[in-house]
């Protein structure tokens, strides 16, 4: 399988011929133009189903017989999903499950085992489905079977149709970037009495956001951000949020920021409940290197989560560093990227809907 996709935000230089010298022209492909294609038909789904919700049972199944016995697919599926009693004890189902392809998270690799993903759930499922995959991600096509839908844009109703659309291929999609996360963290090995330094290093790859917050504490969070190496500010508030364009219409617009179309290539820096009045969010450009470290002379400890999960405490002299990751999450559309992003904005978090003013006639016109 090889999806004919390109990152929005890469550059490509030709150069043109002609009589007398060459011309440089610098070429940026169109987001809007970006659609999936298979080189040959693809053999293999991981079907990713949101855990311990009963409504999800049946679309489960159902799907999974299709895949299946209709289109002869191979389904991966995580072990847990079939530990529910409802799946395992079903005899009439038992039958698929015995075709299934079973994995762990964070014990098996299936990266170069998938030709695509389908997700039953909200929003948070297509978030978990990014985390399975450190490097490249198979094209995810998401079904809206959860509470608000926003990253979700197909309906269950139409599966069979819609499923056969993928697998024929060439539909538009969407490449959501995501976040390369390294923390740092210094710690301290006592040895016969000696106290020495360690480093230990985790990284993340994140859809949505980085969040930095003060935690239990009654302090504000004290961090220092820097960009590229150069300190830009002290952030003095409640904490931090470093988001994606995806990301910006989740916790950052919540905290005062803007929402930006995921094919903008950017990172957006959102204070939460900063201490001062000018302290407004911005918007930096992809690839920058963000690192968030606590102030030499902050009173506490802050805390970091990467979409909502892995949540852990920041101490003195360790090291939060964000870029953008060269891994983005390819998203299959409905429609196309605008349209999609547009009627989610309008269909979940109601964007610019009020009453209209009625009509003035001419006579009413002249009071």
């Amino acid at each position: 399988m090889q999806a004919d996709m390109k990152f929005n935000h890469c550059v490509q230089q030709q150069a043109l011929e002609n009589s007398d010298n060459k011309v440089w022209k610098w070429h940026i492909q169109d987001p809007a133009s970006q659609r999936l294609t298979w080189n040959k038909p693809p053999k293999s789904v991981l079907v990713v189903k949101k855990i311990q919700d009963a409504s999800l049972l049946q679309p489960f199944k159902e799907l999974c017989v299709f895949l299946t016995e209709q289109k002869n697919m191979i389904v991966y599926v995580e072990s847990k999903v079939l530990a529910d009693t409802a799946i395992a004890g079903d005899e009439s189902f038992g039958a698929v499950i015995q075709k299934f392809c079973t994995f762990r998270e964070d014990l098996d690799d299936i990266s170069n085992r998938v030709d695509f993903i389908i997700c039953l759930g909200g929003d948070g499922t297509l978030l978990y489905a990014s985390s399975l995959f450190q490097e490249s991600v198979p094209p995810v096509m998401a079904f809206h079977l959860g509470s608000l839908g926003f990253l979700t844009p197909f309906k269950f109703d139409t599966y069979q149709s819609q499923v056969t659309q993928i697998i024929e291929g060439n539909t538009a999609i969407i490449l959501r970037s995501r976040l390369r996360v390294r923390v740092v963290k210094k710690g301290i090995i006592v040895t016969n009495g000696d106290s020495e330094g360690s480093r230990k290093s985790m990284q993340y790859q994140v859809l949505n956001e980085v969040v930095v917050d003060r935690g239990p504490s009654s302090y504000l969070s004290n961090v220092d951000l820097f960009l590229d190496g150069h300190l830009i500010t002290t952030v003095q508030g409640d904490g931090v949020i470093v988001s994606t364009p995806t990301g910006s219409t989740a916790y950052a617009v919540a905290a005062g920021a803007s929402m930006i179309h995921p094919n903008v290539p950017a990172i957006m820096i959102t204070p939460i409940c900063p201490h001062s009045l000018s302290f407004r969010p911005i918007v930096v450009p992809a690839g920058v290197e963000l690192k968030i470290m606590l102030s030499r002379d902050a009173r506490n400890t802050a805390w970091v989560s990467f979409d909502g999960r892995k949540r852990q405490e920041i101490c003195h002299g360790d090291s939060i560093t964000i870029t953008t990751s060269c891994f983005p999450v390819p998203s299959i559309c409905f429609r196309d990227p605008v349209n999609d992003w547009f009627e989610s904005l309008s269909q979940c978090l109601h964007w610019n809907v009020r009453k209209k003013q009625n009509y003035l006639s001419s006579e009413e016109e002249e009071f």
